[in-house]
């Protein structure tokens, strides 16, 4: 757009209107402008005003023509077809996209060269800043992980940090940003704040050193009473009724609200926080807590949900609170839990009552953990055959909201992964040294500041091997697929792995499940290459998660040879029909405790309630018409399909083995 100095006839209108300026002749205008719709305005230093041709629609249907009115302008650049005004003190040093609207704010300013949030540093974990994570634009939860959990190579944190520093001083600068189709209304004080396109910001009473990173494919809403210091809110996330965060990173698609409060925290994609509160929690994926009463502390969470009242703490320390504790992948607490950190819990475990004595039961998921007398019972394996942990696996994927296409985190959704069954693995072992070293006729065993009752661990074993079978099941049935075999060399060939990576230890990196070998990789990497950038590091991220089945069969190849004690070069058509014919028995089996344990909501106990005012037939009706009957329950009927579908997947491929391979 060509802009010109104002003219001494559009000047005098000005005037006329009750606007001033220091110096008329460093503003800009179009060529098209019309003074008319500029009203008590001052201006001062550089000042570019785009064209004023539309009408603005408010909310309830009220039509407005673009202009300013009421406002203090300095240093500003405004876009076309912007309304903007009644700003109480000023707007300065910003530029303001196009279709943008202002309206009742009490002041907008960037004071002296700003990074927008980028660079902040976010005492996660540890609060006396041992895990420090700066954060940015483009901050990952895998990249955060590493930054947090990888203090063992201080050369790395140190590459890391500068890596983050060299995008701050990048994207900073003494002029903020308003993007195209922003709407700003009756907000308090904004400072050094970055705003991008079609955001929404209502009411918010304060918002200072942060960005705010919305785009068009995914808009984001700050809304009513929020206050937010030092902050970066990534595409897509709604932060609304009275929140209060405090250097902190909100990820993409993430809601909090209701008065929640956060300091010094994390939380990526689709984390959701209400009423409660959050001090120095790295929130991976799906974390969410709902519940007035309950607070997350110093914890490391991912696919996690807070039960009313759960509660963690750090304060058994002298030096300071430094302790920390993790909840692995899937893990629940009920209401009114406890843990006492330092502890860690594994994956898809549930959490009831108080526990503290400092447990590590990684090595043992799908447990629960329950206490007793104050002393912590694990059952392991059992969150297995509950209908609850299948339900959640799937929900999340259903339920992530990401709109963005440029996804900042790679999400592996897979309740059973060489991570979950690596452990597995080792749980069987756990648990068989336990009876071995304590005898068979033991009622209890010790591990870990934890108490194993003796039919709990038989059956624990019993769980894992079940799960194992089905997992390895699953992969030899995808990597045979539709393919059929000339005799049992051929068979051998297509078996073998395309290549070596994954056959080691798996890790998460906060949602990112990979071989350990291309994180060390990845890791060596940034510790050795100059000039590395954030871009280059998601991108090797993104690849791991790509390549995920591929690495997935080099991993669980080796473990089905191991299992199933076979051997590479001798293994048969047969050894793979038996290793089929376990798996169909492994899914039915592990569907029908899911039967079992749906049915128990379906229970008279659960009828409890129902019918407040009628008989028993009342009570039965009742609970019908609003839980509907077993049966025909949705859930109820995909196991029945999900049963039905594995065992002719199964068949299927037993018959295309047994045709090929007999003829």
């Amino acid at each position: 757009m060509d802009y010109r100095k104002l003219t001494a006839a559009e000047i005098s209108i000005l005037q006329n209107q009750n606007c001033t300026a220091q110096e008329w002749d460093k503003i800009e205008v179009p060529t098209n402008f019309s003074p008319e719709y500029v009203t008590n305005v001052h201006f001062s230093g550089n000042v570019k005003i785009g064209e004023m041709l539309e009408n603005v629609t408010l909310q309830g249907g009220i039509t407005l023509h673009s202009g300013l009115t009421n406002v203090t302008l300095h240093n500003v650049t405004i876009g076309n077809n912007c309304l903007i005004r009644n700003v109480a003190n000023y707007i300065a040093n910003y530029s303001i996209g196009d279709n943008v609207l202002i309206d009742n704010v009490d002041i907008m300013v960037v004071d002296g060269v700003s990074t927008f949030g980028n660079g902040t540093e976010v005492a996660v974990l540890n609060e006396t800043g041992g895990r420090t994570v700066k954060i940015n634009d483009k901050l990952s939860a895998h990249i955060a992980y590493i930054m947090a959990m990888y203090r063992h190579r201080p050369n790395l944190t140190a590459r890391l940090n500068e890596i983050t520093d060299f995008y701050s001083r990048k994207h900073s600068s003494d002029t903020g940003t308003v993007g195209n189709n922003v709407t700003l209304i009756n907000c308090g004080r904004i400072e050094n704040i970055r705003i991008g396109d079609n955001a929404t910001i209502r009411g918010a009473i304060r918002l200072s050193n942060g960005s705010i990173n919305s785009n068009a494919e995914a808009p984001v809403t700050i809304g009513h009473n929020v206050i937010a210091d030092d902050f970066i809110v990534s595409s897509g996330s709604h932060v609304d009724s009275g929140a209060m965060i405090s250097r902190c990173f909100i990820g993409q698609s993430c809601d909090l609200g209701h008065g929640y409060s956060a300091s010094d925290s994390l939380f990526f994609s689709n984390c959701q926080g209400e009423n409660g509160e959050a001090c120095a929690i790295f929130a991976g994926p799906f974390t969410v807590t709902h519940h007035k009463s309950t607070l997350l502390i110093a914890g490391m969470f991912s696919f996690m949900n807070a039960g009313s009242g759960s509660n963690q703490s750090n304060h058994m320390y002298k030096l300071g609170p430094i302790h920390q504790g993790i909840l692995e992948r899937g893990s629940k607490t009920t209401s009114d839990s406890y843990v006492l950190w330092p502890a860690r819990v594994g994956a898809f475990s549930l959490v009831m009552g108080r526990h503290v004595h400092n447990a590590d039961t990684s090595s043992l998921p799908f447990s629960y953990l329950i206490e007793n007398n104050n002393k912590t019972y694990l059952v392991p394996g059992v969150n297995l055959r509950s209908v609850g942990t299948v339900r959640d696996s799937q929900k999340w994927p259903k339920r992530d909201k990401r709109t963005d296409p440029a996804r900042l985190d790679f999400i592996n959704y897979n309740l059973l992964s060489p991570y979950t069954i690596q452990k597995m693995f080792k749980g069987i072992e756990i648990l068989k040294m336990l009876k071995k070293v304590s005898g068979d006729l033991s009622e209890e065993y010790s591990f870990m500041d934890t108490r194993i009752k003796s039919s709990s661990l038989r059956k624990g074993i019993q769980y894992y091997k079940i799960a194992i079978t089905k997992f390895l099941g699953n992969s030899i049935i995808s990597r045979i697929g539709d393919r059929t075999f000339a005799n049992d060399e051929e068979l051998r060939q297509h078996l073998t792995p395309d290549s070596d990576t994954g056959k080691g230890e798996w890790v998460d990196l906060s949602g990112l499940i990979a071989p350990k070998e291309l994180v060390n990789d990845l890791i060596k990497q940034i510790e050795d290459t100059e000039g590395i950038r954030l871009k280059t590091i998601n991108d090797a991220f993104r690849q791991m998660h790509d390549n995920y089945y591929d690495y997935e069969w080099a991993w669980a190849y080796e473990k089905i040879l191991q299992f199933f004690e076979l051997e590479a070069d001798k293994i048969t058509w047969k050894d793979v029909v038996h290793i089929i014919e376990k798996w169909k028995d492994a899914v039915v089996t592990l569907d029908n405790m899911l039967y079992e344990d749906a049915k128990k909501e379906f229970s008279k106990a659960s009828m409890t309630g129902f019918g407040a005012d009628g008989s028993k037939k009342t009570k039965e009706e009742d609970f019908e018409q609003v839980r509907g009957d077993f049966e025909n329950n949705s859930f109820v009927k995909s196991l029945h399909e999900h049963i039905r579908k594995k065992t002719e997947l199964g068949e299927k491929v037993i018959n295309n083995l047994i045709r090929a391979c007999e003829a």
